[in-house]
């Protein structure tokens, strides 16, 4: 099989990337081995709420040019600014509807009901500039009866200490007597599929209707509008008061609704996707990829002109460690890491940990390094390269994205 560029993932990073290149006629086809990351999205994405020294950062864009000389923002040739503009614009292109701006991030609420800044936020969910949103305000905490991925108790708990005044609630619908049979059934994405019956939707807000009254706003979680955005805003249309949808551990509902349309849009501008499947080795000639094999095709080999790394980190087997080094496994690239296992983490968990920071080795077009040899025709682009700490910077969707259209853009120009 033959394309124009073959990407080997299919998370944000991967789709930002074939959805850049198919527009401007380059024929991609993206391989993804499963779930991406978008799965177990808390609703919003990080652009940069921190520098790598612990400085905190409200205004992204003015930030930006103080990040390392190895953070692949540093690697945009000059154009961090326009491409924040191109990202937010593909998830309007794409039907994904979020809010925010780049020179200020903004608030979001957490599954455990804390505040985090962030940059861009699903408009399902509420956006707030500081806890005082939230002060003084009496807020009714709801959860479905037999739901253990929502925990109202933390919700109201986290709330009551910015000054909200909480009480918790829970709804029964008949409808779910089903899933509450066995708790692993219990989960968002079913939840959200029975919800999708409009009958069950309106009986929720009947419910939800007689238990408001006297209260400033609704916390539920976000367990509505897998397919599509429309029962979110049924029910936020129909209550008399604001509705805070928070996010639920994962799987995430309204990150797999993203993750599904940006799908259906690479596939309606002509892009091959093909899920369940794990590229395992390439052919080399020079320091050019000339095929990729894959477990599902053995023998049978995808050719291209160019091919795009958007694998992941250590969560999706982009990187491996071993007890002495880091490896990326499809094509051998280079790894920067440091020596020295002890080196790699912190033994307290929420402190930053270095080993987040190791990633393929690339120049300064994203371009791969095996050897010390540049790859002329492999990219890397997302969570894969080296440089950032995408938990303790905040930077894991930008990261994502803005690489991404940057590696498509070095291509279409040839």
């Amino acid at each position: 099989m033959k394309f124009d560029t073959l990407i080997v993932g299919g998370g944000l990073a991967g789709l930002t990337c074939g959805i850049r290149l198919q527009k401007n006629g380059v024929k991609c086809a993206i391989i993804s081995t499963g779930q991406s990351a978008l799965h177990f999205s808390s609703g919003s994405f990080d652009l940069l709420n921190e520098l790598a020294d612990g400085t905190k950062v409200d205004n992204p864009l003015a930030a930006a040019g103080r990040v390392g000389a190895n953070h692949p923002y540093a690697k945009l040739d000059g154009k961090f600014a326009y491409y924040v503009r191109e990202a937010k614009q593909l998830f309007f292109d794409c039907g994904i509807e979020v809010n925010g701006d780049a020179e200020r991030n903004h608030l979001r609420i957490t599954p455990m009901g804390t505040l985090k800044p962030t940059w861009l936020t699903f408009s399902d969910f509420t956006q707030l500039s500081s806890s005082h949103d939230i002060a003084g305000k009496k807020v009714l905490v709801v959860n479905i009866a037999g739901f253990l991925d929502f925990n109202t108790k933390f919700v109201a708990d986290s709330f009551e200490k910015c000054g909200a005044e909480c009480r918790i609630s829970s709804i029964n619908l008949p409808e779910l007597e089903r899933l509450r049979i066995s708790p692993t059934e219990m989960r968002s994405t079913n939840i959200a599929r029975v919800l999708e019956n409009d009958k069950t939707l309106e009986t929720l807000i009947r419910e939800l209707a007689g238990k408001v009254s006297g209260f400033d706003s609704v916390a539920l979680p976000a367990v509505f509008g897998l397919s599509s955005a429309a029962p979110v805003r049924k029910l936020k249309e129909a209550l008399d008061i604001p509705v805070w949808l928070i996010p639920t551990m994962p799987p995430s509902v309204p990150g797999i609704r993203a993750q599904q349309q940006l799908r259906r849009s690479f596939e309606a501008l002509g892009g091959v996707y093909m899920l369940g499947d794990t590229v395992v080795k390439a052919d080399f000639k020079g320091n050019r990829v000339q095929a990729v094999y894959s477990v599902n095709h053995g023998d049978i080999s995808f050719v291209a002109e160019n091919f795009v790394l958007a694998s992941g980190s250590y969560f999706s087997n982009g990187l491996v460690a071993r007890p002495d080094s880091v490896i990326e496994p499809v094509f051998g690239s280079d790894v920067d890491f440091t020596a020295g296992r002890d080196s790699w983490y912190d033994k307290s968990f929420f402190n930053k940990q270095n080993y987040m920071t190791f990633g393929v080795a690339t120049d300064d077009k994203l371009r791969i390094k095996i050897k010390g040899e540049v790859q002329q025709n492999l990219f890397a682009a997302g969570s894969v390269l080296s440089g950032s700490n995408t938990i303790h910077e905040g930077c894991g969707a930008g990261v994502s994205m803005l690489t991404a259209l940057f590696v498509a853009d070095n291509l279409i120009k040839g």
